[in-house]
């Protein structure tokens, strides 16, 4: 099964400070600007291993810091910058109407670096609903609880995006619930293009405009897209980490993501109904899973065996996944569910239960956890190098 990962990292200069990419974004075909300043996108071709994939990714880190240290620009692997100045929106029609939907709580995302993990289409009912059940993995990668200098949650970037950038569009913004099969997600995605249409004219925007700039494939921000182009479904969730913790999460996805394929996969209801019951949809998709399933609900939800595959009811994925933000792996619960699922916990080390502690980051410390951050990047990327051999 072919996976390939895109990661964005923040940019610094030699004291720490922000700033553009420059060259570092033309590195190769498959680096870019992101959509703020100082981030910018690196992204691997799809491998048919694992191993494939690490090479890929270590090839093109070390271009990019090769390239980085003539520049005396640094690279780092954090979800939000913890502090500093206004990041500037770089221009751009898709991000000014973007802008006149959301309003202010737009701005949010500027502070967000992350990482895609995009998994080859198979089984696609399978592979979207069982991602749906990993998103609290994100827990496994966290790497800022801070914005702007604040402590706000384990995983800053996740909570940025899903409670304050579309706080008023949850839709747009939040897991989706399971599906019955891939025309249901294509419907939701036509009724959240119709919202996004809707607002952005009543906005004041050109609804040509729209058209040009946006599609029911690319207007959400949801944890778990469907990408027709590539073909991948595609997990977003995750913060921008180190090259060799993202490496060990797509790892442990990919050997659920294969294992669904050659076994059962069951979705359990609680409280006596169905995963899907329309009274519980969140997003007025009325999904109607009959899955069949346990009566109600599991002290021990979820597990990935060689048996079986069975992914716990919507409502109890979600609250994994909003403590998995707002405490990562020091939620037992959230560990113990990982567990369960077929990851190693005990393998990954989060840099943000590393540098939490402090409920406020001043500018100067925030640039100084940049350098250190950047510096582990580039132990991390020569490590990966030597093991390649």
């Amino acid at each position: 099964m072919k996976t390939s990962i895109e990661v964005e990292y923040w940019v610094v200069d030699s004291d720490g400070a922000l700033t553009e990419p420059g060259p570092l974004a033309d590195v190769s075909d498959r680096t870019e600007r992101e959509f703020v300043e100082p981030l910018f996108e690196l992204k691997t071709p799809p491998c048919e291993s694992v191993a494939e994939l690490r090479t890929a990714l270590v090839d093109e880190l070390e271009a990019v810091l090769s390239t980085a240290a003539e520049l005396d620009k640094r690279l780092v692997p954090l979800g939000t910058p913890i502090n500093g100045g206004a990041i500037d929106r770089r221009p751009g029609e898709r991000g000014r109407i973007q802008k006149a939907v959301i309003g202010e709580n737009f701005d949010y995302a500027k502070h967000c670096a992350g990482t895609h993990i995009h998994v080859e289409k198979r089984n696609v009912t399978d592979q979207l609903n069982a991602l749906i059940a990993l998103d609290p993995a994100l827990a496994l990668v966290n790497s800022s609880p801070y914005y702007r200098g604040e402590r706000v949650a384990n995983g800053a970037r996740a909570h940025c995006y899903r409670k304050q950038s579309y706080e008023a569009y949850p839709k747009h913004g939040q897991l989706w619930r399971y599906v019955e099969n891939v025309g249901e997600w294509h419907r939701r995605l036509e009724h959240r293009y119709e919202e996004f249409e809707a607002a952005a004219v009543e906005a004041g925007v050109d609804p040509v405009a729209v058209e040009e700039h946006f599609s029911p494939d690319d207007v959400v921000w949801t944890p778990i897209r469907l990408r027709d182009s590539m073909p991948t479904v595609e997990w977003r969730s995750p913060d921008a980490a180190l090259p060799s913790q993202l490496l060990r999460l797509t790892d442990e996805i990919e050997t659920v993501m294969e294992r669904l394929h050659h076994t059962d996969v069951r979705i359990d209801a609680e409280d006596g109904r169905g995963a899907g019951d329309e009274r519980a949809e969140s997003d007025g998709s009325g999904v109607g899973l009959g899955h069949g399933g346990s009566s109600g609900p599991t002290a021990r939800p979820g597990h990935v065996t060689s048996e079986g595959i069975a992914l716990p009811a919507f409502e109890t994925v979600r609250d994994l996944a909003e403590s998995a933000i707002s405490d990562g792996l020091a939620s037992a619960a959230v560990a113990g569910y990982l567990e369960r699922m077929g990851f190693t916990v005990s393998d990954y080390h989060p840099i943000s239960t590393r540098i939490d502690g402090r409920q406020y980051v001043t500018n100067a410390d925030a640039r100084d956890l940049r350098l250190e951050y950047a510096s582990r990047l580039e132990e991390d990327v020569e490590t990966l190098s030597e093991a390649d051999g």
